[in-house]
C-alpha cells in the first residue's frame, strides 16, 4: 500500500507539525513549498511556486493523503495589497492542486484542504456546526468561502475524497503563534479580557490537530466540511485567565479596543484576529467517535508550557501517553 503523505505549505506552522507527525508514525513524507525555510527536515522536499505545474505533481500519483495549507499569512494589516494577496494565494493554489491531481493517472485516496473557522457568522446564543451553521460576513469569511468554493468546485476524479477542515486556533508553543503571543502578553500582566472579553474563541491543542488528521484520513466515510476544533468554547475572558493560571501571574490588565488597535498596529497585524468570536462546534469530528486528549483550554495551555517548539512537542510526546486520561470526562480529570 502507498502510504505516502503530500503536504503542501510544509514550510509554515502547521506543515512543520504534519512532517514531523507523520514521518514519526513510519509514512513517507514528501514536503512541498516555496522554500526549505522554516521546514522540519521530515521526508523529502519539493518546491513549487505555487502558480504553475512542475515536478512536485509527480509526488501526488496514488498518495494516500494530500493536505493543502498553503496561503499567506492573515497575521498582517489588512490594507488592499495584503487583501488581496490573501485571498489570491489561497485560491490560486487550491485550483492548482486539484489541476495536479485530476492529471494523476492514480489518483490520491483523500485530499484534505485547510479552511478556517471564521466562516461561520458571529452567535452569541450557540455554537456553529458543520449540518446547519450559518455564513458569516466580512473579509474573513469571503475568503473563506472563495477558499472552499475553488476546492469543492475542482474537478478531480471521484476516487478522491475530499474533506475541507475549517480550523479553530492551533495552539503549540511555538514563537510568533497565538499561544507565544498571549503568553508574552500575560508574563507582562497585559493578560485580562480583550475588548468586552465575551467573545468566543474555537481552538484545538496541536496533539488533537495531529490526531484529527489522521482520524479523518482513516475513516472513509467523512468527507466534506469539518470542524477542527475542541469541543469546549472559553470566552476571551476565560481563556485569558487559563493563561494567567498557568505562568502564575495574578495581575491581568484588561485590554479596550483602542488600545488593541494602536498595539495591533505597532505589531503590524490586525485587531480582528483576538476580537472576532470563533464558535465552531466539531459535531462531525465527535459523532464519529473522535476523543479529544485536550478537551478543556486550561489543560492545554498546562501542558505546551512544557513542550517548547517542534523538538520538545515531540520530545515530550515520546515520554507521555494519554491512556485513560483522554476517555474521561472533563469533571473527572
Amino acid at each position: 500500500m502507498n502510504t505516502t503523505t503530500v503536504i503542501i505549505g510544509a514550510n509554515g506552522f502547521l506543515g512543520r507539525y504534519l512532517c514531523r507527525h507523520f514521518a514519526r508514525n513510519g509514512r513517507e513524507v514528501v514536503a512541498i513549498a516555496r522554500s526549505r525555510k522554516g521546514w522540519s527536515g521530515d521526508g523529502m522536499f519539493l518546491e513549487w511556486d505555487g502558480e504553475n505545474m512542475g515536478p512536485w505533481a509527480l509526488a501526488l500519483e496514488g498518495a494516500e493523503l494530500v493536505i493543502n495549507l498553503s496561503g499567506r499569512s492573515v497575521n498582517c494589516r489588512y490594507n488592499a495589497e495584503n487583501m488581496t494577496e490573501i485571498k489570491r494565494s489561497r485560491v490560486t493554489t487550491t485550483e492548482l492542486v486539484g489541476r495536479a491531481i485530476a492529471a494523476c493517472r492514480v489518483p490520491p485516496k483523500l485530499w484534505i484542504n485547510s479552511s478556517t473557522a471564521t466562516w461561520y457568522r458571529h452567535a452569541e446564543d450557540k455554537p456553529q456546526d458543520e449540518w446547519d451553521g450559518a455564513p458569516g460576513e466580512g473579509f474573513s469569511h469571503s475568503v473563506a468561502e472563495a477558499w472552499e468554493n475553488a476546492f469543492f468546485e475542482s474537478k478531480v476524479p471521484a476516487e478522491t475524497r475530499k474533506v475541507a477542515l475549517r480550523i479553530g486556533m492551533v495552539l503549540a508553543n511555538e514563537p510568533e503563534t497565538v499561544y507565544d503571543v498571549l503568553t508574552d502578553l500575560t508574563n507582562r500582566a497585559l493578560g485580562g479580557a480583550m475588548g468586552s472579553g465575551n467573545q468566543r474563541v474555537s481552538w484545538i491543542h496541536m496533539d488533537d490537530f495531529l490526531r484529527a488528521v489522521e482520524f479523518v484520513m482513516r475513516d472513509p466515510f467523512i468527507d466534506g466540511i469539518v470542524n477542527a476544533t475542541a469541543p469546549n468554547f472559553p470566552t476571551n475572558r476565560e481563556l485569558m485567565k487559563a493563561f494567567r493560571e498557568t505562568v502564575g501571574m495574578p495581575i491581568g490588565l484588561p485590554s479596550a479596543k483602542w488600545m488593541l488597535a494602536i498595539g495591533a498596529a505597532l505589531m503590524g497585524t490586525e485587531t480582528e484576529l483576538v476580537l472576532k468570536s470563533r464558535w465552531a462546534e466539531p459535531l462531525r469530528l465527535r459523532e464519529a467517535g473522535f476523543r479529544w486528549r485536550y478537551p478543556i483550554a486550561v489543560d492545554a495551555i498546562e501542558d505546551l508550557e512544557h513542550r517548547r517548539e517542534l523538538a520538545g512537542f515531540f520530545k515530550e510526546s515520546e515520554r507521555r501517553s494519554a491512556g485513560a486520561r483522554a476517555w474521561l470526562p472533563a469533571t473527572t480529570r
